[in-house]
């Protein structure tokens, strides 16, 4: 087989399949529907004030006290005192609070299969065969429980019959829950330091020196516990001393 007919036999066998598969869901009808219930909404509202940042990496010391590390996208935005900022205008010092609204809602999901033809074959419980409204056969698997209209009657797989004309209708109900986040930072600027106190006169008290003693004045004569003895020996022996010096000097 030359590598072209390879070619045109894979072409065929795909036109084949995806005629097949087009046949197959315009036989069999599929509808969903879901169904919503009542919304429930949470509230979580945490604060914290920016301790550091470097780059989109955010560190913000919690109201409780804990320590919480965040890499916040560029595409992020919170409100600062009325205006718009994005990481790279967050500051240390500044006070952020994020509100968290959650809403959680209980949906059902509905999806209904159903498809109508002829009976080609059947094997209880769980095969059948087909005759679709185009004149293709299509194998179903029946579900366990699962019943047939046969000309207004309901019966299970058991009373299918070749030729029987049947409608077949298969509801699955899938309950989900949805869950929303929706969360909105804002903030403040952290308080400007308070100015510095204002100039004061400086008051500097003058202290005039007490006025100098004046100095003491030698008495003007002894006092009258003093005596004129010694005055007097001493001029005796400057007397003596001074005989002796003349006499001296006569020797020699």
């Amino acid at each position: 087989m030359t590598s072209k007919t390879k070619f045109w036999l894979v072409l065929a066998i795909g036109v084949i399949c995806l005629a097949f598969v087009v046949s197959m869901s315009a036989q069999v009808k599929t509808e969903t529907a879901t169904t919503a219930g009542a919304a429930t909404k949470a509230v979580q509202v945490l604060k914290g004030e920016v301790v550091y940042v470097n780059g989109n990496d955010v560190v913000v010391k919690m109201e409780d006290g804990t320590i919480r590390h965040a890499t916040v996208p560029d595409s992020a935005r919170a409100t600062v005192d009325g205006k718009e900022v994005g990481v790279h205008d967050l500051k240390p010092g500044m006070k952020l609070e994020k509100t968290v609204v959650t809403t959680t809602t209980p949906k059902v999901i509905t999806t209904t299969k159903s498809v109508t033809g002829k009976v080609w074959h059947v094997s209880p419980p769980s095969n059948l065969i087909l005759t679709l409204e185009d004149g293709t056969n299509q194998q179903f698997k029946i579900p366990k429980g699962q019943k047939f209209n046969v000309d207004g009657q309901m019966v299970d797989a058991w009373g299918l019959k070749k030729g029987m004309t049947v409608s077949a209708t298969k509801v699955v109900e899938v309950p989900v829950t949805e869950i929303e986040k929706q969360a909105k930072v804002s903030g403040s600027m952290p308080p400007a330091p308070p100015p510095p106190p204002p100039d004061q006169p400086i008051i500097i008290a003058l202290v005039e020196a007490p006025p100098p003693a004046p100095p003491a004045e030698a008495p003007k004569e002894l006092p009258k516990t003093a005596s004129p003895l010694p005055l007097i020996g001493l001029l005796g022996f400057l007397s003596l001393v001074s005989s002796l010096g003349l006499k001296a000097i006569r020797f020699w």
